[in-house]
């Protein structure tokens, strides 16, 4: 089922289900996407959609590190429930392992041999992880270990 699909179907179950959170988090993702939609003059395929809930996610990731460092744990809660409600919506990110074996072959295909060539074997490395949602900050972190 395609990923606007599930959301509309689940915002239906949440808000009958009278599950505040979820139908205001649901509905801002709904929302998200359709904006992308119309900014695009098209509907969106699997990957946008989920590059939009990955964006969504890292907002949320920010405000709750903001919120934790301005003393206000109970706003960083509440920003950390939306993102498991939006992580569910997500393919399973890369493990480290998986992170490691791609920087190592995009390093080998690449050539790379100083941290000057980083761009190409990132750009290497998230072709290789595409389908599986990688962290970005972790793959650079993995790509200037290893050049490093």
């Amino acid at each position: 089922m395609p990923l606007m699909d599930q959301i509309s179907q689940d915002l239906t179950t949440a808000m009958k289900a009278q599950e505040a959170l979820r139908t205001g988090v649901l509905r801002m993702a709904k929302a998200a996407l359709k904006n992308k939609e119309i900014d695009k003059h098209a509907p969106l395929d699997e990957a946008e959609a989920t590059k939009v809930l990955q964006t969504l996610v890292k907002q949320r990731e920010d405000s709750a590190d903001q919120f934790r460092k301005g003393k206000r744990p109970e706003l960083a809660e509440k920003e950390e429930a939306e993102i498991a409600i939006l992580k569910a919506y997500l393919p399973q990110g890369a493990s480290d392992a998986e992170i490691a074996a791609a920087v190592e072959k995009a390093v080998a295909e690449t050539g790379a041999t100083s941290i000057k060539e980083i761009g190409r074997v990132m750009k290497a490395t998230l072709a290789a992880l595409a389908g599986h949602a990688p962290d970005g900050k972790k793959v650079s972190e993995a790509v200037r270990k290893r050049l490093g």
